[in-house]
């Protein structure tokens, strides 16, 4: 009997310890941190994003800054930005060097440097590309012992339950080829690709819009037949028929043919919309059940980049990993007067890219991601996002004991003034806000829009409430720092919206803007023949979060002043982006991130053909005037000079007058990271920067530790408790085991 007694109580006091042992395993494995145990160790860059996956990485379609975070790491266009010189300048990436063109006139006979545009019939360009470059690792470069592509017959059966690139057993690669320079000019006028700049680049490159013509009859004759709905179209295989203005001389040489004179076609050469595309992608992707199984150029892109796709999660996670082809590629070792004693060229000519991994999670709002900032968790906030330096630097002169704090972390905001901003466009399609059919409407919608870029005070909400989304009111398209604009001069203000008064620029009043809104047909909000009111629709381009509802309010007072309603339609960026491509918007949230730094950039936002609900260009207010264009057209063949200048002037001058923008703000441009990363630098036309950025892995660690230790008196008190549970318990026990029944006699 005493030993079963003695076997119950050894039993009874082992549960309570292993009770004991398992809470406190639980508690001290638990932490905060969004990564797998160890991954502060690894040399591997961490960020965030906050909408859903990009929905285009393909090079042809791709044109937004949230993609642009892996477009520009994996692709490698022609030319490419200094990272560290300002003003900006262009340099070699799969290209060897930045050329000149050569002039042709109308009979093909060379002209001098300094030829008059007028005679100027062709501008050549001859791009020398490095040798040896190659492409990342991809199944759709796999060949066998005889040279046969290994996955370029696939059957739905064959392809199986393949769902990244990494599931086929083979890889390959092959060199970079001036061919496929060509071949991606020739895939922008597919119709089977949105192409954002088709109708921009076929006014340019010869012989591109007639070849347009040619693609959309070919791609007819292929599908004719074909079930409207199939996903995996045949493959459109664009080297069967050439295009004038695109050839490759040789293996290393490309040949460019622009009509006319266009100065600024360099810098698009620095986009990804002329990144090479090999034709084995297109064909591997063209197979039957690729789409079905999300193989594709929009969740896994090749290129000849720093970085290649390695995961893809969608909503979830992304991670780009070193590309094992990348070519020899060094640290600069010159830049701006400030970069050495910020520290941005300690890294002089070592080997780039400096981390091996790029890692995205989804965070979906801002307070969280700044949280794990602040814990150590993310090395930058989000890679592609310039105002969350702006912000960190609002909430560190809060108070004191704020800025003690981000200067004992040593967090780092490097901050400048960029060439990017946020304005709010009406859609020139609207029959309300938009051009209007006759000329009295005509008159009565731009009177509108006046009236309501008088009543929206952008020097309050964004100079003076939203402060961690600041910058400077902007009265034109131009943005200062780029040859053209008059932002910032005396004369430089906008007289539709603004005024000068006792020397000063001050907004117009909000009784102009009613007078005109009266002039309009709609005396204090209300509809002059009908009498209801005057309601908007207001598409915003982000998720409705807590953060953003205070913006959208603010918003909807604005047009409130004028008796107007606002209905906000808030959607995310892809859905956002769909509505806007149907022309289903009214009035709409916008920004624009410089591609190049250059007037036209800007300009072109509201060039008439490349409206984007009637050409997929990037013109969201779809604005046409027959004299802006006119204008714009002539600006395209300008070298910086007086000429330039004017025709500068009398374009800003007609845009201000018609109002297809309130003209929003120029933003601050500050970026945020983390002490043990080195050489961030705000840049806004420079997207491939991971390749530039080292981390630290040890000081994250040390620093991860020290700032998120476990509090351990919570788990000693809890032991102590369960302790105290457990010797009640065996005491009780023993007590009642030891006490004599009645009777009972041992």
């Amino acid at each position: 009997m005493r030993g079963l007694i003695g076997l119950k109580r050894t039993s009874a006091t082992a549960a309570l310890a292993g009770l004991l042992a398992g809470v406190g395993l639980l508690l001290a494995g638990c932490n905060n941190s969004p990564h797998p145990l160890g991954a502060e160790k690894e040399n591997t860059l961490y960020m965030a994003f906050t909408e859903r996956s990009p929905r285009y990485l393909d090079p042809t379609s791709s044109y937004a800054a949230p993609e642009s975070a892996y477009t520009y790491e994996i692709y490698e266009p022609p030319y490419g930005y200094h990272y560290l010189k300002r003003p900006y300048q262009l340099i070699g990436r799969a290209a060897s060097e930045v050329v000149k063109p050569y002039y042709l006139d109308e009979k093909g006979q060379r002209l001098p440097d300094d030829a008059p545009v007028e005679r100027i019939a062709q501008s050549v360009y001859e791009v020398p590309l490095r040798p040896g470059l190659k492409y990342a690792p991809h199944p759709a470069f796999a060949k066998d012992g005889q040279g046969r592509y290994l996955y370029h017959r696939l059957s739905r059966d064959q392809l199986g339950d393949k769902r990244s690139p990494w599931d086929f057993a083979v890889q390959g690669t092959r060199e970079l080829e001036a061919e496929d320079f060509v071949y991606a000019l020739k895939r922008h006028a597919s119709p089977r690709i949105e192409a954002p700049v088709f109708a921009l680049f076929a006014e340019h490159v010869l012989g591109l819009r007639e070849y347009g013509e040619l693609i959309r009859r070919e791609s007819a004759k292929q599908l004719q037949g074909l079930p409207e709905t199939l996903a995996d179209k045949p493959f459109l295989d664009f080297r069967r028929w050439p295009l004038t203005g695109a050839e490759a001389v040789d293996k290393h040489l490309l040949r460019i043919r622009i009509k006319g004179k266009y100065p600024q076609w360099n810098y698009w050469m620095a986009t990804t919309f002329l990144a090479p595309v090999p034709w084995e992608l297109d064909a591997f992707y063209a197979q039957p059940g690729m789409s079905e199984a999300s193989l594709s150029w929009n969740r896994w892109p090749v290129g000849t980049g720093p970085f290649m796709m390695t995961e893809y999660q969608q909503d979830r996670r992304h991670v780009m990993s070193r590309n094992p082809n990348y070519r020899v590629d060094h640290y600069p070792c010159e830049g701006a007067p400030d970069d050495r004693a910020a520290g941005r060229l300690a890294d002089c000519g070592k080997t780039v890219p400096f981390v091996d991994k790029v890692v995205a999670n989804i965070v979906k709002e801002r307070v969280p991601i700044k949280e794990l900032f602040k814990q150590g968790y993310l090395d930058l906030p989000e890679i592609d996002r310039a105002d969350w330096g702006v912000e960190f630097m609002v909430d560190k002169n809060d108070s004191d004991e704020v800025r003690k704090s981000f200067d004992e972390r040593g967090y780092q905001f490097p901050m400048a003034v960029d060439i990017t901003n946020w304005y709010l466009g009406f859609n020139w399609l609207d029959p309300v806000v938009g051009r209007g059919d006759t000329p009295e409407q005509q008159l009565k919608n731009r009177k509108l829009r006046q009236a309501l870029s008088i009543a929206i005070d952008w020097e309050e909400g964004y100079g003076r409430i939203f402060r961690n989304k600041g910058g400077d009111a902007a009265h034109g398209p131009v943005p200062p720092g780029v040859f053209g604009s008059r932002e910032g001069e005396p004369e430089g203000f906008n007289p539709v919206t603004h005024k000068r008064v006792d020397g000063r620029i001050e907004r117009r009043s909000i009784e102009e803007a009613r007078q005109l809104l009266a002039e309009a047909g709609y005396p204090e909000g209300r509809d002059a023949q009908s009498g209801r009111p005057l309601v908007l629709s207001y598409d915003y381009q982000r998720t409705p979060t807590p953060e953003l509802k205070a913006e959208n309010d603010w918003m909807v007072k604005q047009f409130a002043k004028l008796g107007i309603q606002l209905e906000v339609r808030a959607t995310d960026f892809n859905q956002f982006q769909e509505k806007v491509l149907k022309g289903k918007h009214q009035v709409f949230w916008w920004g624009w991130f410089a591609d190049y730094p250059d007037a036209e950039n800007f300009l072109f936002l509201l060039y008439g053909p490349n409206a984007k609900s009637l050409h997929e260009g990037e013109n969201a207010a779809n604005y046409a005037n027959p004299e802006f264009d006119r204008l714009y057209r002539r600006l395209q063949t300008l070298e910086e000079g007086p000429e330039k200048q004017q025709v500068i002037d009398r374009m800003v001058a007609i845009a201000r007058e018609d109002a297809p923008w309130a003209w929003g703000y120029w933003s601050y441009s500050g970026l945020a990271f983390q002490s043990w990363v080195h050489n961030g630098k705000p840049g806004v036309v420079i997207r491939d920067v991971a390749r530039y950025y080292r981390v630290d892995a040890a000081e994250r660690t040390r620093k991860i530790a020290a700032w998120n230790s476990p509090i351990w008196w919570p788990l000693a008190l809890l032991a102590l408790g369960i302790a105290a549970i457990a010797w009640g318990t065996r005491r009780s026990y023993r007590r009642r085991e030891q006490a004599l029944a009645p009777g009972y006699q041992g």
